[in-house]
């Protein structure tokens, strides 16, 4: 008997704007209703502790393994559903943008820092990161990336050489950059064979406003569900991967020699 479909969730909502509190708040009854209708990961955007565009961000870093996590770990626990959330990574003398895979156990799945930082004010907070994070998720490979990561096909490429059929993405995307969800992100998934769980913000934190839109792709470019410009959580089963309808890119690529 065939396995059931992977259900995943994603929240989508305006910034804790520095917070950490307003943004475990916010977090918990999503993560419970996530769990209440059966998903097995909820992914919730960007740096969500403490805020994405929030101007302190290094004061309010987090260390890896400290009582914030172990308070997520209480909720996932609670909510019997597991977890991936973005957040500014305090690392000795550097600041990471970072993400953190938990299980609805609340066990570590993955950690992972983003690769490529977007824009200079990323480059002057943050020290990139330099490797891959891929996991076990309900007998499906999976990664975290995070927002700008997904943009580069490089990236999708190798993690999809390595198996990997999920990707999921917290992001802070903004205007105007709308093209990445109605287009990209879309692409992505159908050029590469992976499912995409985008989770972005929505709303405006100091001066940007985010462009909402957050999208679950299933692996032949479906958009399977996807949020307006307001609050919302959405729940879905992944599709399944069609083996006839699956690109056939990375054995068909042609290399040409340099112009």
């Amino acid at each position: 008997m065939p396995n059931p479909p992977l259900r995943v969730a994603l929240m989508q909502a305006a910034s804790p704007a520095g917070d950490i509190d307003a943004a475990m708040a916010a977090l918990e009854p999503a993560l419970l209703a996530a769990g209440a209708a059966g998903a097995t990961m909820l992914v919730v955007p960007e740096t969500w502790l403490p805020g994405y565009n929030s101007p302190r961000i290094a004061e309010l870093a987090l260390v890896a393994g400290a009582a914030w996590q172990d308070r997520l770990a209480a909720i996932c626990r609670r909510a019997g559903c597991g977890l991936v959330l973005g957040y500014a990574e305090a690392a000795g003398d550097a600041v990471y943008n970072a993400a953190l895979a938990l299980a609805a156990d609340g066990s570590v799945l993955a950690h992972y820092r983003k690769i490529q930082l977007f824009g200079p004010r990323e480059a002057a907070i943050y020290r990139p990161g330099d490797a891959y994070a891929l996991f076990d998720l309900a007998g499906i490979k999976a990664a975290v990336l995070i927002c700008y990561d997904i943009e580069f096909a490089p990236h999708v490429a190798a993690l999809a050489a390595a198996g990997v059929t999920l990707i999921l993405v917290p992001t802070a995307n903004m205007l105007p950059f709308t093209h990445v969800m109605t287009a990209t992100v879309p692409a992505m998934a159908a050029n590469h064979g992976v499912a995409i769980v985008y989770a972005n913000y929505c709303g405006v934190e100091g001066d940007l406003t985010y462009a909402g839109g957050s999208l679950i792709a299933g692996p032949h470019g479906e958009v399977v569900a996807q949020a307006g410009s307001g609050p919302a959580l959405l729940i879905a089963d992944l599709p399944a991967r069609d083996p006839a309808r699956l690109s056939s890119q990375a054995q068909d690529f042609r290399g040409l020699a340099a112009i």
